[in-house]
């Protein structure tokens, strides 16, 4: 019983976080919108960042399943590094309010931010590059361990940068299909 409150408590947080941003976004909103008290909210989360942390946790988890099963089974590490690369890229381009959880560090405008809880912090970044350890992998497989990390790291901006530009609809101005792009990219990494 405990769990499947907690889980309505966060769907409800996801509804409150991607209608009000996690700046403007109340613990109050959040007990109204999951049907009970304020103080109901604080037995399973003690504040909306931690709630916030929570939902982003679980989101990169299935990231992180994608990103591992699209690797799997496939022969090559050129081949696998271009399937995880593109299967994080599919993710949050198929979960567009996963990718503005993802991307909460803009709410307010460009500056370093976190969730003020450096632990959460440290371990929402460990969850992240688990979801690109299989591109990393691969990628280390081909090049070694040093440029893996600086291949990881450009696929990682790359995909943020098309899929900013795709849900935004920044790039309709030049008529281009962002996967494709994507798929471009990766594959121009590592041959």
């Amino acid at each position: 019983m405990a769990e499947a409150k907690r889980a309505l408590i966060l769907e409800a947080a996801l509804r409150v976080f991607a209608r009000d941003g996690l700046r403007d976004a109340s613990i109050r909103a959040i007990a109204k919108e999951a049907g009970y008290a304020t103080g109901a909210i604080y037995g399973y989360f003690p504040s909306k960042e931690h709630l916030y942390a929570a939902a982003l946790h679980e989101s990169l988890q299935r990231l992180r399943a994608e990103t591992e099963t699209a690797a799997a089974g496939i022969e090559g590490a050129a081949r696998r590094y271009v399937a995880a690369g593109l299967a994080f890229f599919d993710f949050y381009d198929a979960n567009p309010r996963d990718l503005d959880m993802g991307f909460y560090l803009f709410a307010g405008g460009m500056a370093p931010r976190g969730l003020g809880d450096e632990e959460a912090n440290h371990e929402l970044n460990v969850a992240l590059l688990a979801t690109l350890e299989p591109v990393r992998g691969a990628a280390e497989e081909l090049v070694g361990a040093e440029e893996a990390n600086r291949l990881t790291a450009e696929a990682f901006a790359h995909a943020s940068g098309l899929l900013l530009l795709r849900h935004t609809h920044r790039l309709n101005l030049f008529g281009l299909e962002a996967r494709q792009l994507m798929q471009r990219f990766l594959t121009g990494q590592i041959t």
